[in-house]
């Protein structure tokens, strides 16, 4: 939590609100973005005709590590973690091959801070962004972690039952340093809206609370975008994405709101999930072309686990925006996305938000307006019922200083606590609608913040 005097905090201008100069944990942390879930010619595919299977490499994407990490730079990131998929024995992939793949990308494209990771097959579940801090025992951690708890690891038998991922969680816990772990499009097998497939709301809840350090969230816009005939590859058109983003992320008062509305520190990203680009007949874009992470950090890896491990992160599609500042300040205590305040009810909370657009076009060679922002509060009411309120604006009621946009809304503290999150779109649209077969997802741009938490203290509860 930061302490600001609210009336400075309110004049402060938009470049100095978002570096935090006031505050010496922030001291060198820039917007940086990335992308947590890439996959390269070590997502193998297997001749199953022999015993053991045999590796076939590029079986499933044709790139390199190194390649993956120059576009990436082409696409305007600043880090990414490569997540080559599991299978029967990969472990062995993953130590003589994708690690130094890793370590020649390193030195190829040191611009880019690069992550050891993997799409980890979840027992009990689908998959997940496995991503291990750099450092002298990041092999190891990962090897050991596919070899004794991946789903799709054993040669013979079954790994699939939740006491295996309790298990595994329990593992990477005791880690150090503590890797971290992102559920991948969760709704993906889901049959209908609200109607879970291999992840439900309560295994989210369970493994977090299992892990509250390592598991921290899920997709909010899966990978894939760049596929026409089903986004994301959500291909049941009863549980499509809305907007891009996952039905549990895109519907106000959903699944994700109520985690939030629990108190969970439990954060969104989006990625490309990149196996093979659309130029190359495939269903993808590259690293950073479409979907963006941002962290707010220092261009060093452990403060952007850090980020990405407490929600200062924002996501967003088609470089709708590049640069993100939601505060909430009652008095003279405020916070920032990720962060949680403790307000009193008879206070008014005073909600700020600023974007940024870019000023160079996005890789459709478009620069796409802003036509939609909505400031999102959520909290239980006396009765444990979710309670959401939200307020809509545009450039009728929003005003514009210098680069940024801004909002601003004033309203009671929720009677027991909540969350204060942001969203915004190109299209002016209210919520997002269903997407349909055909459509281009650039004429549908979307940007999601992570939440700001309020506390009530309990001397001031009603």
């Amino acid at each position: 939590m930061k302490i600001y005097p609210l009336l400075a905090l309110l004049a402060m201008s938009a470049p100095a609100l978002c570096a935090s100069a006031t505050a010496a944990s922030d001291a060198g942390r820039q917007w940086l973005a990335g992308d947590h879930h890439v996959h390269s010619e070590w997502s193998v595919d297997w001749d199953r005709s022999t015993t053991p299977p045999t590796p076939v490499r590029g079986g499933d994407s044709p790139y390199s590590r190194s390649r993956n990490a120059v576009q990436a730079r082409t696409y305007g990131l600043r880090w990414i973690v490569h997540t080559d998929h599991g299978g029967p024995g990969h472990s062995a992939v993953t130590r003589d091959h994708a690690y130094p793949a890793l370590l020649q990308a390193r030195a190829d494209v040191p611009e880019v801070i690069q992550f050891n990771g993997m799409e980890f097959d979840v027992p009990a579940g689908e998959h997940a962004s496995l991503i291990i801090a750099p450092g002298p025992g990041e092999l190891d951690q990962l090897v050991t972690a596919e070899r004794d708890f991946s789903r799709s690891e054993p040669l013979q038998g079954s790994r699939d039952a939740e006491q295996q991922m309790q298990a595994a969680l329990a593992h990477l816990r005791g880690l150090d340093p503590v890797p971290l772990m992102f559920i991948n499009h969760p709704s993906r097998t889901a049959t209908g809206m609200g109607e879970w497939g291999q992840v439900t709301p309560r295994e989210l809840r369970g493994w977090h609370a299992a892990a509250p350090n390592v598991l921290v969230g899920m997709e909010g816009a899966p990978g894939h975008q760049a596929i026409r005939t089903e986004r994301g590859l959500y291909r049941n058109e009863d549980a499509a994405t809305l907007g891009g983003y996952d039905q549990m992320t895109a519907q106000v008062g959903g699944v994700w709101d109520q985690l939030l509305a629990d108190g969970m520190h439990f954060w969104i990203t989006a990625n490309s999930d990149s196996h093979v680009n659309r130029r190359d007949g495939g269903r993808d874009y590259d690293p950073g072309e479409y979907s963006k992470t941002y962290a707010w950090a220092r261009p060093d890896a452990g403060d952007i686990l850090d980020a990405l491990r407490y929600g200062r992160i924002f996501t967003v599609t088609g470089d709708l925006i590049d640069a993100l500042e939601l505060r909430v300040a009652g008095g003279d205590v405020s916070g920032t996305l990720g962060d949680s305040l403790t307000l009193s009810v008879t206070q008014t909370m005073q909600v700020e938000v600023r974007v940024r657009q870019p000023a160079r076009a996005n890789a459709n060679g478009q620069l796409p307006a802003l036509k939609r922002i909505e400031l999102i509060v959520g909290g239980r009411e006396d009765d444990g019922t979710l309670k959401m309120q939200r307020r809509g604006f545009d450039a009728a009621t929003w005003s514009r200083e210098r680069d940024w946009i801004v909002a601003r809304w004033s309203l009671p503290v929720p009677s027991r606590g909540g969350f204060v999150r942001v969203r915004g779109n190109s299209t002016g649209a209210v919520d997002p609608s269903p997407d349909e077969r055909g459509e281009d997802p650039w004429n549908d741009l979307w940007f999601y913040s992570n939440p700001v938490f309020v506390n009530v203290a309990d001397t001031a509860r009603r």
